[in-house]
């Protein structure tokens, strides 16, 4: 098996979650930041959207197999097909990226190649498959065709038993009047409820409304192979540039929590029942001050005794990178105000001049959480926790 050795940058010392209130834990939380290369600079294209999600081993409890998807940008918004990582040893070793043609490029319409991206994985323990859900973008011989083209919802299924991929097929929404000016998009953390049935956070452009991206969450089941709608919950709409889009959700502590991109700033909102999400909230420090992310994702770190968020920010000596968008940060959240505890936030991966892409945040084990990113390299932030995280299993991040 031929595999690539990780090379550890620095190990940074263990931080305490401080107290904001009811809704953070002073002796809760305290934790150990590591940082890795996964992946050396690749000679054409820049590594991209590493993905990974932990499947159990029998026999080995606490010790997963770990599947990573990952692709390269060829340019501005044009990805490769997916490549996909494996490692058995909590990352001591990974195999090489591994091209494969069920997640990789389809012909389309007017000579156009569409591919997928965005593709996030998370193990559906009931069917003992990991389920990928992405979305699709179409490209031209110079690269991304544009946003004027549909966008839809993908997904593929790994089965560990055979070592397959089925290949990706596009979810099939209920049929609308209006049904071809949608813009199904997936861009973040899903969330497999305890009955099986999955939350996927998505958005589309409603008909004449310009390029105004409109957020909801939808309830699926899945049954090994095929992904289908059984319903979706309140319309989110802010009606600033773009909207809502590429957002994340998670369970902790009997509620759900979903944070979303816009342009200007990114939001949080709250839902009781997964579905229904709402009113939405600025993202902000607990001092009332602006948190500074805008035009980019956020992701959540998921521990049984805390919530966190992962994230960028203007404000930290970082104007000469594009939209900001490095260093990583990684705090906690107040969950009573919606908002960040500056005094717990901290560097996951440091800035080297240049954006890092879309990254994310995801539960190993009861004592790892990992963040993955790449921005040229691809790196991995393990996340080791003091105490066991009792929700590795139940949510993404």
């Amino acid at each position: 098996m031929k595999v690539w050795m990780h090379t550890v940058i620095i190990l940074m010392g263990a931080a305490m979650a401080a107290s904001s209130g009811g809704a953070v834990d002073a002796a809760a939380l305290d934790y150990e930041l590591k940082l890795e290369v996964m992946l050396p600079k690749a000679k054409r294209g820049g590594w991209f959207q590493p993905r990974p999600a932990a499947i159990p081993q029998p026999g080995k409890p606490g010790i997963p197999s770990v599947v990573m998807t990952v692709q390269k940008a060829l340019g501005s918004d044009f990805f490769t097909g997916l490549s996909v990582m494996r490692t058995d040893d909590m990352g001591k070793t990974w195999t090489k990226p591994e091209t494969k043609d069920a997640l990789g490029w389809h012909d389309a319409e007017k000579g156009m190649k569409v591919g997928v991206c965005d593709f996030t994985l998370g193990w559906h323990a009931p069917t003992g498959k990991l389920l990928g859900i992405g979305h699709t973008a179409r490209y031209t011989k110079r690269g991304f065709a544009g946003f004027g083209h549909r966008r839809d919802t993908v997904y593929s299924a790994y089965d560990p038993k055979t070592g397959e991929w089925s290949p990706w097929a596009v979810f099939k929404f209920p049929e609308t009047p209006n049904d071809k000016y949608f813009f199904n998009g997936v861009h973040g953390q899903w969330l497999v409820e305890a009955d099986g049935t999955v939350l996927v956070p998505v958005y589309f452009v409603p008909p004449k409304k310009g390029f105004l991206l409109v957020g909801m969450v939808m309830r699926c089941k899945f049954d090994g192979s095929k992904l289908t709608y059984v319903e979706h919950g309140k319309e989110l709409v802010h009606k600033v540039k773009r909207g809502l889009y590429e957002k994340s959700i998670t369970f902790y502590k009997g509620r759900y929590y979903m944070t979303m991109r816009n342009d200007r700033k990114g939001y949080v909102a709250v839902s009781d029942d997964g579905l229904n999400f709402g009113p939405i909230k600025a993202w902000t420090f607990d001092d009332g001050s602006d948190l500074g992310s805008y035009n980019t994702q956020q992701k959540w770190v998921t521990h049984s005794d805390g919530l966190f968020l992962v994230y960028t920010r203007r404000g930290a000596n970082n104007d000469h990178i594009i939209r900001h968008r490095a260093p990583l940060f990684i705090a906690q959240v107040d969950t009573d105000k919606l908002c960040v505890v500056r005094s717990t936030e901290r560097i996951a991966v440091p800035e080297r001049g240049k954006a890092l892409g879309n990254f994310d945040a995801t539960a190993i084990n009861e004592r790892e959480t990992w963040i993955t990113v790449a921005g040229g390299e691809a790196f991995l932030a393990r996340i080791i926790w003091s105490k066991p995280n009792k929700l590795a299993g139940r949510v993404n991040g």
